[in-house]
């Protein structure tokens, strides 16, 4: 910064100190401006005296002007001075505020951060098997009539499954039939048939609800099903199509299963089906060998009132069709012990359970590698 120059002018010579303390005061851009206002501008100090010049006489002004421009050009040389220290203080901050250390690691990607969820990796799974079998997807609405979720799939009336207490009703609408959030995936069928002619071959998955909650159940669940309809289909069809999910899914070479007989009212015959496996290690579970069984789904021969109802002529057509849960076929490939988890969205679970997203489920790399 320029050195003050003294004048045979106290009052100029105080006016430049005082303007001088006040440039070298001011500790930004903005402080400085005011300073620079304050003394150069339209009602400055300095300014003020220029204007006085006119007042002067011609002996005065000899003097004066003089002085006065040269206070002027002084002030601004200190402004111009204080502003270039000022401007680079503050890139000199800001450089040291912006330091990057590259000797850390790079940030890994979003791709390497984010994981898929296991339901929706285990349902890319189950595609992918079924469709080296020759199954496409069949999608329908999770509000369901009364008529595609009960009545259409021989569930008579004043069935347990009808009432309050197992399954999710909405308000009766302007015709006072009451919707239903949809408690199985079996109105995909239906809507299938009713809009296909046979032979169908499709897997039904998505969204469920009913009214249940515990470690191993909650009011909304996943669930997947298949249906077959064809002319020649028979029970020796069904138990090679499950077998050989399971197989493919649980990454075994050989299953054992067994079918017990049940009762569904959309199967005829109706059967729940039990897998061998090995749980005498705690917390584990393993397929293809043991001594143990566990059952995993529940299946039978599509019932002829079924086909009726879809407007297949059961004379002609016949058709099998199977049901499992999502997330507890989840739980026992991957070791997860309480469903509840799926639902809680923490992080950390997701961050050890969940899949990284561009590691696609096939049958010929690994389901789950």
């Amino acid at each position: 910064m320029s050195d003050l120059v003294l004048t045979d002018h106290p009052g100029l010579d105080a006016l430049e100190r005082g303007i001088a303390a006040g440039i070298l005061a001011a500790d930004d851009e903005a402080a400085l401006e005011q300073v620079r206002i304050a003394a150069l501008g339209k009602k400055g100090t300095v300014s003020d005296l220029l204007k006085s010049l006119g007042a002067m006489t011609p002996d005065e002004r000899k003097t004066m002007g003089p002085a006065i421009n040269g206070l002027r050009d002084r002030v601004q040389g200190l402004i111009a001075a204080r502003k270039d220290t000022l401007k680079a203080a503050a890139l000199a901050a800001r450089l040291a505020g912006e330091r990057v250390d590259v000797t850390l690691p790079v940030r890994p990607a979003p791709a390497e951060i984010g994981r898929v969820h296991p339901i929706a990796q285990v349902t890319e799974e189950l595609t992918a098997i079924f469709a080296d079998m020759g199954f496409s997807v069949a999608e329908g609405p999770d509000i369901e009539t009364d008529f595609h979720n009960f009545t259409a799939l021989n569930f008579p009336e004043g069935h347990p499954a009808r009432e309050m207490h197992d399954t999710f009703f909405l308000p009766p609408g302007e015709d006072g039939q009451r919707k239903v959030l949809r408690t199985h995936t079996s109105p995909v069928q239906v809507r299938t048939m009713l809009a296909k002619a046979p032979p169908i071959r499709v897997i039904c998955p998505g969204r469920t609800y009913r009214c249940d909650s515990d470690q191993t159940h909650t009011p909304m669940f996943h669930q997947v099903e298949g249906l077959v309809i064809d002319k020649t289909s028979h029970m020796g069809h069904l138990k090679w199509i499950l077998e050989e999910f399971c197989k493919a899914f649980f990454e075994v070479d050989r299953v054992t299963m067994r079918f017990r007989p049940s009762f569904f009212p959309f199967t005829e015959p109706s059967m729940e089906v039990d897998i061998q496996c090995d749980r005498s290690r705690p917390g584990e579970i393993r397929f293809g060998e043991g001594e143990d069984w566990l059952e995993i789904l529940g299946c039978g021969m599509v019932h002829p009132n079924v086909l009726r109802n879809c407007g297949i002529d059961p004379d002609i057509y016949q058709g099998f069709a199977w049901g499992m849960g999502i997330d507890r076929i989840a739980m026992l490939k991957y070791g997860m012990n309480d469903l509840r988890a799926f639902f809680e969205a923490d992080v950390r679970w997701l961050s050890h359970y969940g899949f990284r997203p561009l590691d696609f489920p096939t049958l010929a790399g690994g389901l789950s590698a």
